[in-house]
């Protein structure tokens, strides 16, 4: 008969059909690669979460809030036109719109990091309009709004796009 015999020897055991050095990754990176996806998916939801809730509460307070208040709150508010206040207003709570609802509803997702980069022109102009004021000291809101909508703009675009 024939006697066929099979090396049973270690090495011959730890052999995988995938070279170690290979570019190919293993079954444990692909989970780790989609791990990492999800976490970065949830992240930037957060972000566009709490951005869209800043921007509808000052939304909000800019339109709805008689003048006297806001100029209590902000000090410019009252040195400037009303229009200009109420139309800074309409801007914040449209940015707000934009990060969440065509993600959220997947009509025009591509939108969402649109309205981040919408954002970060309109923090850029706030910033230039309080440093004309002198008001330098109040541009560090202005600043970390700008770091978290360019995170959801890049991942957005980048990283985790909604399709």
């Amino acid at each position: 008969m024939n006697d066929i015999t099979i090396p049973r020897d270690s090495a011959f055991r730890r052999e995988s059909a995938v070279p170690r050095d290979s570019n190919v990754p293993s079954f444990v990176d692909i989970n780790h690669s989609q791990d990492s996806m999800k976490v970065l998916n949830l992240t930037l939801w957060i972000a566009q979460l709490l951005t869209a809730i800043l921007l509808l509460w000052a939304g909000y307070v800019k339109i709805a809030k008689p003048i006297t208040e806001l100029a209590a709150m902000w000090p410019w508010a009252g040195e400037v036109s009303a229009t200009f206040v109420r139309f800074t207003g309409v801007i914040d709570l449209l940015g707000a719109l934009g990060l969440i609802l065509p993600a959220a509803l997947r009509i025009q997702p591509r939108l969402t990091p649109v309205a981040a980069v919408g954002i970060i022109l309109l923090m850029i102009c706030a910033t230039v309009f309080h440093l004309l004021r002198g008001e330098g000291a109040n541009i560090g809101f202005n600043i970390g709004v700008i770091v978290i909508a360019a995170f959801i703009a890049w991942g957005r675009f980048t990283k985790a796009p909604i399709v």
